[in-house]
């Protein structure tokens, strides 16, 4: 479980895109290069909210097998967001029968969601009522896409590690996310990440003043004169 950081700590991260923050965590070498970040199988479905910075709270959830019963789990899962660290963000993976067609989530669970102290709901699978979510204010919203229906809705295995877009997470797992995606900061380098993304956005802006430079086309003249 990531060790919770302070209101400053994430502010701080709070402040920064998910590219920069992503870049940020590659010289750490704490994982692979491609690990760690979710696909574009899951986005974002409520743009202009700004960054997404929670806990993981996790579940899986079945919405496509037709007759299936499970205990249901949704009062575990609100007691757990409740529980949890602040802010925290749902985690659900699909684990139907028909990921196309599935549909975990819409108004009324968004709605108890973030009573219960959540800012976010991520889903490998299906979402639905994308104007009342849209409604509630400052609640993200990210999965594969919108469903209408919520066909055969379960909630189960609440606490469980998933996987979501092949990236593994843990309840209590540090996300960040905006419109460019999703990626797990990871526990060790937690703290050290915000300073990290400074040094990452200094080169980048010394780069960029490189390109946009009077003499950096003068290269290419150059090269051009030897083909």
């Amino acid at each position: 479980m990531v060790a919770r950081l302070t209101e400053e700590q994430l502010a701080e991260l709070r402040a920064i895109d998910s590219p920069t923050i992503a870049n940020a965590i590659e010289p750490f070498e704490v994982r692979g290069r491609v690990q760690g970040y979710v696909g574009y199988d899951v986005r974002c479905l409520i743009p202009g909210l700004g960054t997404m910075l929670g806990y993981a709270v996790t579940c899986k959830g079945d919405s496509t097998t037709e007759g299936r019963k499970v205990e249901r789990a949704h009062q575990q899962l609100y007691g757990a967001i409740f529980a949890s660290p602040k802010p925290a963000i749902v985690v659900i993976q699909d684990d139907g029968r028909d990921i196309v067609h599935s549909c975990h989530a819409g108004e009324m669970m968004a709605t108890t969601m973030k009573r219960c102290g959540a800012i976010g709901l991520i889903t490998n699978g299906g979402l639905r009522d994308i104007h009342e979510v849209k409604a509630l204010g400052g609640f993200h919203y990210y999965g594969a896409g919108l469903v209408v229906a919520h066909g055969n809705p379960l909630i189960y295995d609440v606490g469980a590690e998933v996987t979501i877009s092949g990236v593994k997470i843990r309840p209590g797992d540090l996300l960040h996310g905006d419109e460019n995606g999703i990626t797990v900061i990871p526990e060790e380098i937690a703290a050290e990440v915000a300073a990290a993304a400074m040094k990452v956005r200094e080169s980048e802006q010394k780069r960029l003043a490189e390109i946009l430079s009077p003499d950096f086309l003068k290269q290419f003249e150059r090269l051009s004169k030897y083909e």
